[in-house]
This record gives structure tokens, sequence and C-alpha cells, in this order.
């Protein structure tokens, strides 16, 4: 009876009633969001027609061209940490559940391509990657416009005296997972992704160290590498051993699992942490049946799943009384999408393999996993204690006062005159809704309790990012396509 009890926990989670949600409309808003993300010239065919173009002239006194790519979350700082795992997740998303996207597919190939252009274009200077675009102090001092931005756009990079392993690791994560996005659509752009990878990694590797080392609190405390660098490394190996197939990338892995830390933090998994995610990414593999000399890192991942699941002693999350998947540190919706990612991905290479995981004694079933990210996923929808949407635009309730300028001050379009640093303070303390709507955006959710306060002041759950979405772009994809 005590081995079942965590199974009739999750059981109880997972098989709560909920509504009926319609998860291509979700799939289709997520998306969207990355719209009103964009820096630059805009497209033509822009949707979110608040945005007007902006940052035009970013890398101009470096000489090099870093127009483009995505603003992180609320603010107007181009950090390429979280950027380039953004893109990352973008592409794992469609590389596993682009089939079941649908109508959808060309909106989330252009969403990774703006990612992507970016960073090509960030890492064009050999042995250099240029990581930040923004005085990330003075633009936090400030409540405005991206169309609008007088604060510094002062250019951050790491080079072979000042080295950022991290950053430039997911950056060339970044370029060979979309290497295989375009490998059929796009073969000349995607031999240019991977080509570009391989370089990336290897400064990343030669030159080794943490770039909030290397440039301190011009990314501390905002993207501040608290995890180390080396899971980065692993992490770029793995990505570019499943693009190119070279055996130079197993050997890597394999000569360095140990040294680099494959084994440690494994329950851990997003922009800063990427181990939970190499165990998971490299056990394909392994339950395939073609590389059982990776085993250690499916048992990893098994692990990890064990560690997500309630009840068990070696669970590393809680619940809110509402069900939702509660982990330490701020926005907590990232952990609960990247998280449930896995999972997903998980189950699917678990199904292919007939195989299920061994949790507390017991047999967990890939289903079960997947009944578990629905859980999740409908949570985020609106199956909740208040019956709201943490999904802006979704449902007929969910936030109003996110905490992003571009969304709660007047556009450029129904307020073309300039709207200055401290201007904007009135738009951020109104209590009026946002006048913008940032269709698709998630937020950072509810408190443990499953409260939730709808204020801009309260950053940590009103602020959407892109790494809470990129991850829940494949997730409701495959929900979209497949009853559970």
């Amino acid at each position: 009876m005590a081995k079942l009890l965590p199974l009739l926990l999750l059981l109880a989670l997972i098989l709560t009633v909920s509504e009926a949600h319609d998860y291509r409309e979700a799939l289709k808003k997520s998306l969207l969001f990355f719209e009103g993300q964009r820096s630059g010239k805009l497209p033509a065919d822009q949707r979110l027609t608040w945005r007007g173009d902006s940052a035009l002239r970013d890398g101009a006194a470096e000489g090099v061209d870093l127009t483009g790519g995505y603003y992180d979350a609320g603010d107007n700082v181009k950090f390429g940490f979280p950027m380039a795992f953004t893109a990352t997740l973008l592409s794992w998303s469609v590389i596993d559940f682009g089939r079941n996207m649908g109508d959808e597919l060309g909106e989330a190939l252009r969403a990774v391509r703006w990612a992507t252009d970016y960073i090509l274009k960030a890492t064009s200077v050999p042995e250099t990657v240029f990581v930040q675009v923004g005085d990330a102090f003075r633009d936090h001092a400030c409540w405005e416009r991206p169309e609008d931005m007088d604060t510094p756009r002062s250019v951050y990079k790491v080079t072979r005296a000042h080295p950022g392993s991290d950053v430039a690791g997911e950056s060339a994560a970044a370029l060979a997972a979309a290497s295989l996005v375009f490998r059929l659509r796009d073969p000349p752009y995607s031999r240019r992704l991977l080509d570009r990878a391989a370089q990336v990694f290897e400064f990343a590797d030669k030159y080794r160290g943490a770039y909030s080392s290397s440039l301190g609190s011009a990314v501390c405390p905002f993207y501040c590498d608290f995890d180390g660098y080396k899971d980065e490394l692993l992490w770029a190996a793995a990505w570019l051993h499943k693009a190119s197939r070279r055996r130079e990338y197993r050997e890597y892995i394999l000569r360095n699992e140990a040294i680099l830390g494959a084994g440690e933090n494994i329950y851990e998994f997003g922009w800063d942490n990427k181990h939970a995610g190499i165990n998971v990414l490299i056990s394909k593999e392994v339950l395939m049946g073609k590389a059982d000399y990776l085993a250690s890192f499916k048992n990893n991942a098994n692990s990890f799943v064990c560690s997500l699941l309630p009840g068990l002693s070696t669970s590393q999350v809680q619940y809110s009384p509402g069900g939702l998947l509660v982990k330490a540190g701020g926005s907590n919706m990232q952990h609960v999408t990247s998280l449930s990612f896995l999972l997903l991905a998980y189950s699917n290479y678990l199904s292919h393999a007939g195989a299920a995981v061994q949790c507390g004694g017991a047999p967990v079933t890939p289903a079960a996993l997947r009944r578990l990210v629905k859980r999740q996923a409908d949570y985020i929808l609106g199956d909740n204690p208040l019956g709201l949407s943490f999904m802006v635009g979704y449902g007929a309730k969910f936030p109003r006062r996110i905490h992003h300028r571009g969304s709660s001050i007047p556009s450029v379009r129904t307020h073309p005159s300039p709207i200055g640093c401290k201007a904007g303070t009135a738009f951020y303390l109104s209590q009026d809704p946002n006048p913008n709507l940032l269709i698709g955006a998630v937020v950072g959710g509810p408190n443990t309790t499953d409260g939730f306060p709808d204020s801009r002041p309260y950053f940590q759950q009103s602020e959407p990012t892109t790494y809470i979405n990129a991850p829940l772009v494949g997730i409701l994809a495959y929900l979209s396509s497949h009853a559970l």
C-alpha cells in the first residue's frame, strides 16, 4: 500500500475534471506573443500592429549589426542568454511536435528564424559572441515603449580574454537545433546554422569561463549564471551531435560526462540550468537502442521524471492546492512549462520504445506522464481555483495588468508623440487595464496557494517571458492533436 500511495496522489492530480480547451487557439496565440517581443524593423505581415519598429541602430557603436531578435520579457533589453534558450526550445518544439502544428507550423518557423537570424549576427565576429544590448540598470529605471527608447544601447560581448562558455554554448545549441528545423525546409540556411554552431561551440569549449564572471554587473543580477557553464557545453555538444551525427561530439559527451557534471543537478531545467534537458535529449537514442553506452543519461532522465511526481520521497517539487507544479524561485511558470515539456518529450520517447519508468517501486506509464502535462497546461488555460487563464487573450478572464512596458503604455499608433522615461510611470502605477493586448503572453503565474494579484508591480507573477512560452508551444501542439 505504501508504494501505491504516490501513484494514487498522482492520479488524483491528473484526473481532476477540467473544461474542454481549444488547444489550437492557444497554440496560435502562444506564437503570436513572439511578434509582440520583436525588436528591430518589423515585417509587413506583423500581426500585433500596436507594436512599431525599435532599436534600429543596435550594435552600431561596435560596428556590427545587432538589430532584430527578441526582448526577453517586459523590458527593452536584449539578453542573449535567455534568447538563445528560447530559440533552442522553440526549435525542439518544432522538431518533436511540428507535425502536430498544422497551419501554425509556418508561424513557429518564423518565430525560430527571428531568433536565429539575430544569433547569427551576434556570432558573426570570430571568437566573439555579443551577449547583450542595452544597459539593464538604466533601462529598468524607465517605463517606456521600445519605440521610444532613449536609454543607452550598450553592447556587451564575450571574447577569448573575457570568456562566456555558458552563453556561447547555449548559442551553439540554439543554432544546431535550428539547423534540424530547417534541414529540409531551407538547406542552405540549415548548413549555415550548423557551421556557425560548430564554430561557436569550439570557442565556448576552448576559452572556458562564466559570462557573469567576465561581465559582472552588466548581466547580474538579471541573467547571472548561477549554475556554471559546464552544462551548456554538454548541452551544445548533444545538439551538435544530434544535428551533425559527427563522432567527435559523441566522443566529447562520453569523455566529458563526469567532468562536466551530467549527473549533477539533474532535476533542474531552464535558461540557466540544462541538466535535465541534456539527459532527456540524449536518452532518446538510448531508448531507440542506438546508444547503450549512454545508459547513464537514461537513468538520470528516469530519476528526473520521478522527481516531479507528488508523494515520492525523491520529489523535488511541490504542487499548489489547485494542482500547479511549484518550484522555488521567481516566475514559477517558467518551471511549469519547461519541466512539463521535458515530461512530454520523454513520455513520447518511452512510448516509442514500449517502456515505462519505475518510481517508488511501481511503474509510471507514458500515458500517465502525458496526463500530468495536460493538467499543467489546463491549469494555465483556466482550470484553476481562480478560473483565470494565465495566457493573455485566451478565455474570458485573463491578466489585464501585465508587467510589460509596450503593452501598458498607449501604442505609437494611437499616441505617436514620444512618452519619456519617467512619463511612463503613471501607466505603470495605474489600476487601469493595459491598453494593448499582448495576445498569447503567459505570465509568471500564481503564488503557492493559487493567488494572483494581476498587478504590474508584482513582476514575478505578472511579467511574461519568451522562455515561458517557448516550451509551451510544443505542449499545445501535441495536445491540439491528441485526446488524453
